[in-house]
Protein backbone atom coordinates (compact mmCIF):
# COMPACT_ATOMS: atom_id res chain seq x y z
CA UNK A 1 0.00 0.00 0.00
CA UNK A 2 1.24 3.77 -1.19
CA UNK A 3 1.82 5.90 1.35
CA UNK A 4 1.64 10.08 1.80
CA UNK A 5 4.23 9.93 4.08
CA UNK A 6 7.89 11.47 1.84
CA UNK A 7 9.91 10.20 4.83
CA UNK A 8 7.96 6.83 5.05
CA UNK A 9 10.77 4.92 3.68
CA UNK A 10 13.84 6.40 5.49
CA UNK A 11 12.79 4.97 8.99
CA UNK A 12 14.68 2.49 9.62
CA UNK A 13 14.59 0.30 13.09
CA UNK A 14 17.23 1.84 15.31
CA UNK A 15 19.83 -1.05 16.71
CA UNK A 16 21.65 0.79 20.15
CA UNK A 17 24.33 -1.87 20.10
CA UNK A 18 25.36 -2.04 16.38
CA UNK A 19 25.28 2.03 16.42
CA UNK A 20 27.80 2.19 19.15
CA UNK A 21 30.33 -0.53 17.58
CA UNK A 22 30.56 1.30 14.28
CA UNK A 23 29.92 4.78 14.85
CA UNK A 24 33.41 4.89 16.90
CA UNK A 25 33.67 9.41 16.62
CA UNK A 26 29.85 9.20 17.45
CA UNK A 27 29.82 6.42 20.51
CA UNK A 28 32.86 8.54 21.84
CA UNK A 29 31.35 11.83 21.63
CA UNK A 30 28.30 10.67 23.31
CA UNK A 31 29.86 9.18 25.72
CA UNK A 32 31.68 12.41 26.88
CA UNK A 33 28.80 14.45 26.31
CA UNK A 34 26.76 11.68 29.04
CA UNK A 35 29.85 11.78 31.10
CA UNK A 36 30.00 15.53 31.23
CA UNK A 37 26.20 15.62 32.56
CA UNK A 38 26.79 12.90 35.27
CA UNK A 39 30.16 14.90 36.61
CA UNK A 40 28.18 17.08 39.02
CA UNK A 41 26.30 13.83 40.25
CA UNK A 42 29.61 12.09 40.68
CA UNK A 43 31.25 15.28 42.47
CA UNK A 44 28.26 16.33 44.80
CA UNK A 45 25.89 13.19 45.12
CA UNK A 46 22.11 12.82 44.58
CA UNK A 47 20.27 14.22 47.29
CA UNK A 48 17.87 11.23 47.25
CA UNK A 49 20.97 8.53 47.83
CA UNK A 50 23.74 10.59 49.99
CA UNK A 51 23.74 9.81 53.64
CA UNK A 52 21.92 11.65 56.50
CA UNK A 53 23.62 14.78 57.36
CA UNK A 54 24.82 15.57 60.99
CA UNK A 55 22.01 17.64 61.59
CA UNK A 56 19.15 15.93 60.49
CA UNK A 57 18.14 15.24 64.33
CA UNK A 58 17.86 18.90 64.98
CA UNK A 59 20.03 21.45 66.79
CA UNK A 60 21.64 20.12 69.74
CA UNK A 61 20.59 21.20 73.05
CA UNK A 62 22.89 21.83 75.72
CA UNK A 63 22.27 20.27 79.86
CA UNK A 64 20.46 23.42 80.98
CA UNK A 65 17.59 23.21 77.91
CA UNK A 66 19.12 25.77 76.09
CA UNK A 67 20.66 25.66 72.01
CA UNK A 68 24.28 25.76 71.63
CA UNK A 69 26.28 24.87 68.70
CA UNK A 70 27.73 21.27 67.14
CA UNK A 71 30.83 21.93 68.87
CA UNK A 72 29.33 23.53 72.12
CA UNK A 73 28.96 27.22 73.70
CA UNK A 74 31.21 29.53 71.58
CA UNK A 75 33.31 32.40 73.29
CA UNK A 76 33.15 35.86 73.33
CA UNK A 77 35.92 37.61 74.74
CA UNK A 78 36.65 38.17 77.82
CA UNK A 79 35.37 41.39 80.32
CA UNK A 80 37.88 43.41 79.18
CA UNK A 81 37.42 42.53 75.26
CA UNK A 82 33.71 43.04 75.47
CA UNK A 83 32.98 46.42 78.34
CA UNK A 84 35.15 48.57 76.14
CA UNK A 85 33.65 47.29 72.90
CA UNK A 86 30.15 47.91 74.38
CA UNK A 87 31.51 51.49 75.48
CA UNK A 88 32.36 52.38 71.83
CA UNK A 89 29.41 51.48 70.29
CA UNK A 90 27.93 54.28 72.62
CA UNK A 91 30.36 56.89 70.33
CA UNK A 92 28.12 56.10 67.67
CA UNK A 93 26.73 59.40 67.60
CA UNK A 94 30.09 60.78 66.76
CA UNK A 95 31.90 58.43 64.30
CA UNK A 96 32.42 58.88 60.40
CA UNK A 97 30.63 57.08 58.28
CA UNK A 98 33.62 57.11 55.95
CA UNK A 99 34.08 53.97 54.04
CA UNK A 100 30.66 53.12 54.07
CA UNK A 101 28.96 51.76 51.05
CA UNK A 102 27.72 53.73 48.22
CA UNK A 103 24.09 53.67 47.43
CA UNK A 104 23.21 53.94 43.52
CA UNK A 105 20.36 56.34 42.80
CA UNK A 106 18.09 54.55 40.41
CA UNK A 107 17.92 51.53 42.66
CA UNK A 108 13.82 51.47 42.77
CA UNK A 109 13.81 51.39 38.93
CA UNK A 110 16.52 48.97 38.20
CA UNK A 111 14.50 46.83 40.41
CA UNK A 112 11.34 47.30 38.32
CA UNK A 113 13.37 46.57 35.04
CA UNK A 114 14.58 43.18 36.42
CA UNK A 115 10.92 42.40 37.27
CA UNK A 116 9.73 43.05 33.91
CA UNK A 117 12.78 40.76 32.57
CA UNK A 118 11.61 37.88 35.09
CA UNK A 119 15.24 36.42 35.66
CA UNK A 120 16.25 35.58 38.61
CA UNK A 121 18.27 38.02 40.70
CA UNK A 122 19.15 39.35 44.01
CA UNK A 123 19.52 43.01 45.17
CA UNK A 124 21.39 44.27 48.44
CA UNK A 125 19.03 46.44 50.77
CA UNK A 126 21.70 47.06 53.16
CA UNK A 127 23.36 45.24 55.80
CA UNK A 128 21.97 41.48 55.89
CA UNK A 129 18.80 42.47 54.26
CA UNK A 130 18.78 41.27 50.49
CA UNK A 131 15.72 40.55 47.98
CA UNK A 132 15.86 37.60 45.99
CA UNK A 133 13.42 36.57 42.91
CA UNK A 134 13.55 33.54 41.67
CA UNK A 135 11.02 31.28 40.07
CA UNK A 136 8.45 33.62 39.89
CA UNK A 137 8.84 34.16 43.86
CA UNK A 138 10.17 37.22 46.00
CA UNK A 139 11.47 36.62 49.35
CA UNK A 140 13.55 38.80 51.79
CA UNK A 141 16.40 37.91 54.12
CA UNK A 142 16.75 39.36 57.93
CA UNK A 143 14.62 42.13 56.73
CA UNK A 144 15.74 45.43 58.93
CA UNK A 145 14.38 49.17 57.28
CA UNK A 146 14.66 50.83 60.94
CA UNK A 147 17.44 53.30 61.85
CA UNK A 148 18.75 51.67 65.02
CA UNK A 149 18.94 47.78 65.88
CA UNK A 150 18.30 47.98 69.65
CA UNK A 151 15.87 47.38 72.33
CA UNK A 152 16.90 51.20 73.35
CA UNK A 153 16.82 52.72 69.82
CA UNK A 154 17.99 56.41 71.11
CA UNK A 155 21.23 53.90 72.29
CA UNK A 156 21.81 51.44 69.15
CA UNK A 157 24.61 51.57 67.07
CA UNK A 158 22.97 54.47 64.13
CA UNK A 159 22.31 53.39 60.43
CA UNK A 160 25.16 54.95 57.99
CA UNK A 161 23.42 53.89 54.92
CA UNK A 162 19.40 54.34 53.95
CA UNK A 163 17.95 51.37 52.91
CA UNK A 164 18.23 50.54 48.94
CA UNK A 165 14.45 49.98 48.68
CA UNK A 166 12.06 51.50 50.75
CA UNK A 167 9.31 49.37 51.60
CA UNK A 168 7.15 50.71 49.17
CA UNK A 169 8.85 50.19 46.12
CA UNK A 170 9.28 46.42 46.91
CA UNK A 171 7.72 43.53 44.83
CA UNK A 172 4.72 41.76 47.12
CA UNK A 173 7.05 39.74 49.15
CA UNK A 174 5.85 36.06 49.11
CA UNK A 175 8.00 34.70 52.25
CA UNK A 176 10.83 35.96 54.59
CA UNK A 177 13.53 34.30 56.21
CA UNK A 178 15.06 35.08 59.66
CA UNK A 179 18.33 33.88 60.91
CA UNK A 180 17.92 34.45 64.32
CA UNK A 181 16.60 37.00 66.79
CA UNK A 182 19.33 39.56 67.23
CA UNK A 183 18.10 42.93 66.58
CA UNK A 184 20.01 43.56 63.47
CA UNK A 185 18.42 40.55 62.36
CA UNK A 186 14.67 40.37 63.50
CA UNK A 187 13.59 44.10 63.17
CA UNK A 188 9.94 43.77 64.59
CA UNK A 189 8.93 47.38 63.07
CA UNK A 190 9.95 46.02 59.97
CA UNK A 191 8.42 42.64 59.70
CA UNK A 192 4.72 44.21 61.24
CA UNK A 193 5.25 46.34 58.42
CA UNK A 194 5.73 43.41 56.10
CA UNK A 195 2.83 41.51 57.42
CA UNK A 196 0.68 44.40 57.06
CA UNK A 197 1.29 45.16 53.94
CA UNK A 198 1.11 41.68 52.65
CA UNK A 199 -1.06 39.19 55.23
CA UNK A 200 0.26 36.70 53.66
CA UNK A 201 3.44 37.07 53.19
CA UNK A 202 4.75 34.10 55.54
CA UNK A 203 8.12 33.89 58.23
CA UNK A 204 10.14 31.02 58.14
CA UNK A 205 12.01 31.56 61.80
CA UNK A 206 14.03 28.64 63.77
CA UNK A 207 12.45 27.23 66.51
CA UNK A 208 11.53 29.48 69.07
CA UNK A 209 11.33 32.92 67.59
CA UNK A 210 7.70 31.98 66.10
CA UNK A 211 6.40 33.21 69.97
CA UNK A 212 7.98 36.60 69.81
CA UNK A 213 6.26 37.18 65.48
CA UNK A 214 2.56 35.82 66.88
CA UNK A 215 2.89 38.43 70.17
CA UNK A 216 3.18 41.49 67.92
CA UNK A 217 0.27 40.06 65.25
CA UNK A 218 2.00 38.50 62.96
CA UNK A 219 0.59 35.07 62.04
CA UNK A 220 1.80 33.55 59.21
CA UNK A 221 5.09 31.85 61.10
CA UNK A 222 6.69 28.88 60.19
CA UNK A 223 9.30 27.19 62.96
CA UNK A 224 11.56 25.14 61.83
CA UNK A 225 15.17 23.71 63.38
CA UNK A 226 17.88 22.06 61.69
CA UNK A 227 17.66 19.44 58.87
CA UNK A 228 13.90 20.47 58.29
CA UNK A 229 12.34 21.54 55.38
CA UNK A 230 9.38 22.74 53.95
CA UNK A 231 7.61 23.53 50.78
CA UNK A 232 6.50 26.79 49.23
CA UNK A 233 4.88 27.01 46.30
CA UNK A 234 7.66 24.85 43.24
CA UNK A 235 10.46 26.09 46.44
CA UNK A 236 12.41 23.85 48.91
CA UNK A 237 12.68 26.06 52.22
CA UNK A 238 15.73 24.25 54.19
CA UNK A 239 16.55 25.33 57.83
CA UNK A 240 20.30 24.70 58.22
CA UNK A 241 23.05 25.12 60.65
CA UNK A 242 25.34 27.98 61.48
CA UNK A 243 27.46 28.85 64.35
CA UNK A 244 26.41 31.51 66.34
CA UNK A 245 23.97 32.35 69.20
CA UNK A 246 20.79 34.44 70.62
CA UNK A 247 20.14 36.80 72.91
CA UNK A 248 17.35 39.47 72.92
CA UNK A 249 17.10 40.12 76.73
CA UNK A 250 19.23 39.57 79.67
CA UNK A 251 17.36 36.50 80.68
CA UNK A 252 17.17 34.49 77.39
CA UNK A 253 20.56 33.36 75.86
CA UNK A 254 20.07 30.69 73.56
CA UNK A 255 16.65 30.07 74.56
CA UNK A 256 15.56 30.62 70.57
CA UNK A 257 17.87 28.93 67.77
CA UNK A 258 19.87 30.38 65.37
CA UNK A 259 20.04 29.12 61.62
CA UNK A 260 21.28 29.67 58.36
CA UNK A 261 19.17 28.80 54.84
CA UNK A 262 18.89 27.74 51.70
CA UNK A 263 16.01 28.01 49.24
CA UNK A 264 15.71 25.49 46.00
CA UNK A 265 14.47 25.41 43.26
CA UNK A 266 14.43 23.87 39.38
CA UNK A 267 15.78 27.36 38.71
CA UNK A 268 17.97 28.39 41.35
CA UNK A 269 19.80 27.36 43.93
CA UNK A 270 20.59 30.35 46.88
CA UNK A 271 21.72 29.79 50.42
CA UNK A 272 21.89 32.59 52.87
CA UNK A 273 24.51 32.30 55.96
CA UNK A 274 23.18 34.43 58.61
CA UNK A 275 25.52 34.99 61.27
CA UNK A 276 27.83 32.38 61.58
CA UNK A 277 31.43 31.68 62.91
CA UNK A 278 33.57 29.54 60.27
CA UNK A 279 32.40 25.86 60.81
CA UNK A 280 32.97 22.37 59.35
CA UNK A 281 29.23 22.72 58.52
CA UNK A 282 29.50 24.56 55.52
CA UNK A 283 31.44 21.89 53.75
CA UNK A 284 28.80 19.03 54.88
CA UNK A 285 26.05 21.69 53.26
CA UNK A 286 27.74 22.27 50.41
CA UNK A 287 27.94 18.21 49.95
CA UNK A 288 24.30 17.64 51.44
CA UNK A 289 22.83 20.62 49.03
CA UNK A 290 25.34 21.91 46.77
CA UNK A 291 26.44 22.94 44.52
CA UNK A 292 24.44 26.93 45.11
CA UNK A 293 24.05 29.31 42.11
CA UNK A 294 24.26 32.28 44.98
CA UNK A 295 25.94 32.14 48.25
CA UNK A 296 25.29 35.50 50.73
CA UNK A 297 27.65 35.44 53.06
CA UNK A 298 28.68 37.81 56.09
CA UNK A 299 32.26 39.80 55.68
CA UNK A 300 31.93 42.10 58.46
CA UNK A 301 31.37 42.69 62.39
CA UNK A 302 34.82 40.58 62.75
CA UNK A 303 36.69 42.87 65.16
CA UNK A 304 38.04 42.97 67.83
CA UNK A 305 38.88 39.36 66.88
CA UNK A 306 39.11 38.01 70.46
CA UNK A 307 35.51 38.87 70.71
CA UNK A 308 33.85 38.32 67.37
CA UNK A 309 36.07 34.78 66.20
CA UNK A 310 33.53 32.21 66.58
CA UNK A 311 30.45 34.15 65.46
CA UNK A 312 31.57 36.15 63.04
CA UNK A 313 33.64 35.30 59.85
CA UNK A 314 36.67 37.49 58.52
CA UNK A 315 36.06 38.02 54.54
CA UNK A 316 38.95 35.79 53.98
CA UNK A 317 36.62 33.18 55.94
CA UNK A 318 33.53 34.18 54.37
CA UNK A 319 35.14 33.36 51.20
CA UNK A 320 36.22 29.47 51.83
CA UNK A 321 32.41 29.27 53.27
CA UNK A 322 30.99 29.88 50.08
CA UNK A 323 33.74 27.97 48.42
CA UNK A 324 33.26 24.88 50.63
CA UNK A 325 29.28 25.63 49.69
CA UNK A 326 30.21 24.87 46.45
CA UNK A 327 29.24 28.86 45.07
CA UNK A 328 29.15 29.98 41.76
CA UNK A 329 28.77 33.37 42.76
CA UNK A 330 28.92 34.93 46.80
CA UNK A 331 28.10 37.68 47.70
CA UNK A 332 29.30 39.61 51.01
CA UNK A 333 27.25 40.85 52.82
CA UNK A 334 26.72 42.35 56.89
CA UNK A 335 29.08 45.18 56.51
CA UNK A 336 28.66 49.35 56.37
CA UNK A 337 25.36 49.75 56.84
CA UNK A 338 25.60 49.82 61.03
CA UNK A 339 28.47 50.55 63.75
CA UNK A 340 28.20 47.27 64.74
CA UNK A 341 31.96 46.57 65.60
CA UNK A 342 36.11 47.97 65.05
CA UNK A 343 36.61 47.41 61.64
CA UNK A 344 36.81 49.94 59.37
CA UNK A 345 34.05 50.28 57.08
CA UNK A 346 35.88 50.22 53.72
CA UNK A 347 38.45 46.77 54.97
CA UNK A 348 35.62 43.77 54.35
CA UNK A 349 34.51 44.04 51.17
CA UNK A 350 37.75 44.96 50.12
CA UNK A 351 39.47 42.12 52.01
CA UNK A 352 36.91 39.96 50.16
CA UNK A 353 37.33 41.13 46.76
CA UNK A 354 41.16 40.74 47.31
CA UNK A 355 40.71 36.88 48.64
CA UNK A 356 38.69 36.40 45.38
CA UNK A 357 40.98 38.02 42.89
CA UNK A 358 43.94 35.63 44.00
CA UNK A 359 41.87 32.38 44.24
CA UNK A 360 41.61 29.79 41.50
CA UNK A 361 39.60 29.85 38.57
CA UNK A 362 36.78 26.69 40.32
CA UNK A 363 36.09 29.06 42.89
CA UNK A 364 32.98 31.49 43.22
CA UNK A 365 33.43 34.71 41.94
CA UNK A 366 32.98 37.49 44.76
CA UNK A 367 30.61 40.09 44.48
CA UNK A 368 29.97 43.26 46.88
CA UNK A 369 27.20 45.72 45.34
CA UNK A 370 26.25 49.24 46.26
CA UNK A 371 23.15 49.69 48.36
CA UNK A 372 20.19 49.33 46.06
CA UNK A 373 22.02 47.14 43.73
CA UNK A 374 20.11 44.55 41.51
CA UNK A 375 22.74 41.90 39.68
CA UNK A 376 21.10 38.67 37.67
CA UNK A 377 22.51 35.46 38.50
Amino acid sequence: MGTDNPWANQIVPFNACAFFVTNRPTRHYLLSIALLLLLPEFIWGNEATKPAPSYANGAPVDSNGVFTNDKGDIAHGSASVRVPFMLRRFGTYLRSDKGAPEQIQDAAAQLQANIQAGQPAVTWVGHSTTLVQIDGINFLTDPIWSKRPSPVPLLGPRRYVAPGITLEDLPVIDFVVISHNHYDHLDLPTLVALAKKNPQTVFFVPMGNGKLLRENGITEVVELDWGQTTAYKNLTVHCLPSQHWSKRTLTDTNKTLWASWAVTGGERRVYYAGDSGYFPGFTEIGRQLGPFDLVIVPIGAYAPRAMMLESHMNPEEAFDAASDLGASKALGVHFGTFDLSDEPLAEPPQRFLNTGSSATAAAPTPWIFKIGETRSF
